[in-house]
């Protein structure tokens, strides 16, 4: 798909990997309007990139909260072409720990943003992608990019919600590839390894050390940009549909 003048999405786009996502698509010509829950911050991004970026402050989880952004995407900016999903949390916790049995509701809450909050944005942004317009040059109507990770195949202790989570973005990209091909609509999956992300910035350097030290190569953490080239490549290459990428510099997760 060529991304300029089309309209993408991107939720968690106001910090890491989504912000970064942003700042790739602007560079090739696309509109993009920020999904995000944290409102000063997606207005901050908003301000920085200039007119192309408007924002919606949305619960993922939240199935009217995304079906009126969505709404009010299409009637003020335009059709739905490119939804690239990143917003996630990634909250560590033993199935057992020091106070016992893990609360249930705290796997939930990984679920439910992680998985189910990813789902319930494509689904409602792949109804929207079935209304374009599509050419005998240009026969796609649309591309959703998800975010997995390393930890769909390798979770560490106190990942079991994470993983899950994630492996569930893998297992579904496929049965979606297939749902969704008759309308000319392609998804597809990046599952990252280490970055450097917020989610990084507030670990101590040794510890940054030490988490580089198992990369094969190179020798550190992603960088949120390789992570938005690797989105530009995959929207850009009608042929990739229906994969799961690995980007985490050949880096196998050991248990801890």
């Amino acid at each position: 798909m060529d991304i300029s003048n089309k309209v993408a999405i991107v939720t968690g786009g106001a910090s890491g990997l989504g912000f970064a996502t942003v700042a790739h698509l602007l560079k090739k010509g696309a509109r993009v309007v920020i999904f995000d829950i944290n409102e000063e911050l997606a207005k901050k991004v908003a301000q920085q990139f200039g007119e192309n970026v408007t924002y919606q402050i949305v619960n993922v989880t939240d199935e009217e909260s995304i079906s009126k952004a969505i709404q009010h995407t299409v009637e003020k900016v335009g059709s739905i072409h490119i939804c690239v999903n990143c917003a996630g949390i990634a909250p560590p916790q033993k199935v057992i720990g020091r106070s016992g049995a893990m609360p249930l509701e705290n796997f939930k809450k990984v679920i439910d943003i992680n998985l189910i909050g990813t789902f319930n944005t494509l689904r409602l942004a792949a109804a929207e992608m079935t209304r374009n317009n599509v050419t005998e040059d240009s026969p796609e109507r649309g591309v959703i990019i998800n975010t997995a990770s390393v930890a769909a195949f390798e979770g560490q202790m106190g990942q079991s919600a994470y993983s899950a989570s994630k492996a569930g973005i893998v297992g579904m990209t496929l049965p979606i590839a297939r749902d969704l091909s008759s309308f000319g609509i392609r998804i597809n999956a990046i599952a990252p390894g280490l970055f450097r992300t917020p989610m990084a910035a507030g670990l101590d350097e040794k510890i940054i050390e030490k988490l580089e030290s198992v990369v094969e190569f190179p020798k550190r953490l992603g960088r949120p940009e390789e992570f938005a080239s690797l989105v530009v490549f995959v929207i850009e290459n009608e042929y990739i549909n229906g994969e799961v990428i690995r980007l985490d510099g050949a880096i196998r997760m050991q248990p801890r």
